[in-house]
């Protein structure tokens, strides 16, 4: 299967460590607004940057474009794809579809997206969220929107059992005053967002890091707005041949944070795991042995 193309943040960040101070300067622009940042005329975009024309034009170059209207080009055309609705979605993919049976097509796209979305984490990153989602200082909320709202759900189900002190707020956002009353610094909030965006979770973000909150988010390739309120976001590669995009990718790493939230909380986790199936037991609710 044909790769997709690199976003222009990807070929910033594998770009920038070959960057002269000023040619960073620019780059971290447009990084700190993006795309947003990069979508005016090159005077203006070298202006907002505090640099010369000719460092936006050389930048441009290294990152492999012609020059900058390409690089506009690339920028727009990622904006687009970030607002595109299921009926666009699906035409583009209609589109460019290979030959063969949906199922190949799907399983190719969702083998991608995997690769993709793992290949862009960072490590560092990574470990920093697993140890600040398994800290017990602090309260765990989770919160998604109206289709991650299930991811949410899910890791709540998960990290509950690994600490204790974890929320899972509704995904009505009438209620979320409620839950940021008491919201404190220390506590973690766990967030979902995919395009189409929404306006009330960077709003809740917001909110929550002006009391202290320490924001994660998972998103998906273009980022969410709430990625630059966020203390530490992952993006997931999402596109499937479908009207819808793909949760695969982002439950796949949601249950490697999971995982290492566990590891970094044992042998503390193995008797929280013990005590819960104890009262399993007790209830009756599962069949020895089952798990759910």
């Amino acid at each position: 299967m044909t790769q997709p193309p690199a976003t222009v943040r990807d070929l910033i960040r594998s770009h920038y460590s070959s960057l002269t101070q000023s040619e960073r300067k620019f780059a971290n622009s447009i990084l700190e607004n993006y795309p947003a940042a990069g979508l005016a005329s090159i005077t203006i975009v070298a202006a907002n940057a505090d640099v010369s024309t000719p460092t936006v034009a050389r930048t441009v170059q290294k990152l492999g474009f012609k020059g900058y209207p390409q690089f506009h080009g690339a920028l727009l055309k990622e904006l687009e794809a970030k607002v595109s609705g299921p009926t666009q979605r699906r035409a583009n993919w209609a589109s460019e579809a290979p030959e063969g049976h949906l199922l190949n097509r799907f399983s190719q796209a969702v083998t991608q997206n995997l690769s993709q979305t793992f290949s862009n984490v960072d490590t560092a990153t990574f470990d920093a969220a697993a140890r600040t989602l398994a800290d017990t200082n602090g309260k765990l909320y989770t919160v998604g929107g109206r289709i991650t709202h299930a991811l949410a759900d899910y890791a709540f189900t998960h990290f509950q059992a690994i600490r204790p002190d974890v929320i899972h707020m509704t995904s009505s956002s009438a209620t979320w005053p409620h839950y940021l009353l008491d919201m404190k610094k220390g506590d973690t909030l766990l967030m979902f967002d995919v395009r189409r965006y929404e306006t009330n979770l960077l709003r809740l973000a917001e909110l929550a890091a002006e009391r202290g909150v320490t924001v994660i988010l998972i998103t998906d390739q273009w980022a969410s707005p709430v990625a630059g309120v966020a203390d530490m976001s992952f993006n997931c590669w999402v596109e499937i041949p479908s009207a819808w995009d793909s949760n695969i990718a982002t439950m796949m790493l949601l249950e490697a944070l999971i995982a290492a939230a566990q590891e970094e909380r044992w042998p503390d986790t193995r008797a929280r795991y013990e005590r819960l199936d104890e009262l399993f037991d007790m209830t009756r609710l599962f069949r020895r042995g089952s798990q759910n």
